[in-house]
């Protein structure tokens, strides 16, 4: 049995190369929630007109990690006490936001949050939106797998190599066998 996680911390394609590669993630999807505009396309997105948030679909066996020990994960791995902005991303699309499927995911989210914001991992308060997904729009194929395949491209270099680099020494236990790059 499997579950969804519907995540979004910025830029999806920093959020996707984190995930991957951790143990019982099985997939994610880059994708769009939040908005208005159906079947958005990245441009839209990008302009910040259409309401949509940049996210990941994971898709996650809870036998080998929970929806929780993932949520901390998320909240790690991006910036979540900036409103609209993840480092010099601006606007709505790159929001902080969990969307929940179910009322035990709602629950589950309200108390890792609560439960980060006391740990004092982040010194700002957290202004991560927990909100119901009312529909996960898949990106276009170019976004899929996007650092694995462009690892040269300079925002790879700058903006998402020392995140995949700090997640594999925060949560080396929790990584792969086989290393997604």
């Amino acid at each position: 049995m499997t579950e969804t996680a519907i995540l979004g911390g910025g830029c999806f394609w920093c959020v996707e190369a984190v995930l991957v590669s951790i143990n019982g993630v099985l997939s994610v999807q880059s994708g769009y929630a939040g908005g208005k505009t159906e079947n958005p396309t990245y441009k839209e997105v990008c302009s910040g007109l259409t309401g949509h948030a940049e996210v990941v679909e994971v898709i996650f066996d809870p036998a080998v990690i929970s929806y929780a020990q993932l949520l901390r994960i998320f909240f790690t791995l991006h910036d979540p006490t900036t409103l609209n902005r993840q480092g010099n991303d601006r606007g709505t699309q790159y929001r902080s936001v969990i969307f929940w499927t179910s009322e035990e995911q709602r629950e589950t989210a309200e108390t890792v949050r609560q439960e980060i914001e006391q740990s004092g991992l982040w010194s700002a308060p957290l202004v991560t939106q927990i909100e119901p997904l009312s529909k996960f729009w898949p990106a276009e194929a170019e976004h899929d797998d996007y650092f694995r395949r462009n690892p040269d491209n300079g925002y790879c270099q700058v903006v998402v190599a020392p995140k995949v680099v700090k997640m594999r020494k925060v949560f080396a236990g929790l990584q792969k066998a086989s290393n997604y790059i």
